[in-house]
């Protein structure tokens, strides 16, 4: 099994994509998910009307440096308000699963949206409208589309699909073959379950999101920073015959002062320490690539 880990490690660093790029080569790693999440100010694939040359130099630079683009994940938000937003987001999503093809990686994870008072039947129904907007994209670009696991610590009253049985349905409710499931253990560890539910995803589990928390709220914490029992996660990924890329999505291990989960306590005096700065991401990110090589060392299924 491959290693990789999103760009968006260095979101809060970096402003180019090139920049978050090297900083993730640098710490180790050859595989690559490219994070799309957040779109920026004068953004050079998302916003921009040359994004496909800078995909092509994006891709030609990291290449060269021994690297690959392993998957993507699309811009943030909910795509299923009717209003002016979700117009916006249906077009970044399109956007970003046209820089997949055109930047070669194959899949990109594409979270859907609810509502207040939305139940499963809704959630199925609106969310299926949503990604079947994105068919024509998926089928030119031959990129697949994969929906991911929630909480309720994130959703709280709002349906989703957060257990890997209700995933495995509703991919199958939205019949497409490029469609299929990504399996984040970080939310999986807030609802209090990962093997079963890791097997119940099954053959259409393409991609995962390796984090860790105490299991109260999301914290996308390096594993053993936390609960998160890597043995059960290894034994599914193994039992289900996980085909995909072992990618680490622990952004907020160094956490930011001002984060959605709560904010640093303030100090009016000064504030010199109040964020962690870049040389301590650029550690915990080589950390991170020497504990992904520990675990699947240990289960004997590391590939270079």
């Amino acid at each position: 099994m491959k290693i990789a880990t999103t760009t968006g490690d260095f979101d809060r660093y970096l402003s180019t994509y090139q920049e978050k790029i090297d900083c993730v080569i640098e710490a180790g790693f050859k595989y690559i998910d490219l994070s799309l999440y957040t779109i920026y100010k004068d953004d050079e694939l998302l916003l921009s009307s040359d994004w496909q040359e800078n995909a092509k130099r994006i891709l030609e630079n990291t290449m060269k440096k021994g690297a690959t683009f392993v998957q993507a994940h699309s811009p943030g938000g909910n795509p299923i308000t009717g209003d002016e937003n979700a117009e916006i987001l249906l077009e970044a999503t399109i956007r970003a699963i046209d820089i997949c093809g055109a930047m070669g990686i194959p899949n990109i994870v594409v979270h859907g949206g609810s509502l207040k008072g939305m139940n499963k039947e809704q959630f199925f129904e609106k969310n299926k409208v949503f990604f079947e907007k994105l068919f024509p994209a998926m089928e030119r670009n031959n990129v697949n589309v994969l929906c991911e696991n929630s909480t309720q610590k994130n959703m709280r009253d709002m349906y989703f699909t957060n257990s890997g049985k209700d995933m495995k349905e509703f991919v199958e409710y939205v019949n497409h073959p490029l469609f299929h499931a990504c399996w984040d253990t970080g939310h999986a560890n807030c609802e209090g379950n990962q093997y079963e539910d890791i097997l119940s995803v099954g053959e259409d589990l393409y991609a995962v999101h390796i984090n860790d928390n105490s299991g109260r709220g999301d914290e996308h914490v390096l594993p053993y920073f936390g609960t998160v029992n890597m043995d059960e996660v290894m034994h599914a990924l193994i039992d289900v015959n996980y085909k995909g890329v072992f990618t680490f999505e622990c952004g907020s291990t160094l956490r930011p002062a001002l984060y959605w989960q709560g904010n640093r306590k303030e100090f009016a005096k000064d504030t010199r320490l109040s964020n962690p700065p870049l040389f301590m991401q650029k550690q915990i990110e080589k950390l991170m690539y020497d504990m992904g090589e520990y675990i699947l060392k240990s289960y004997g299924c590391f590939s270079e």
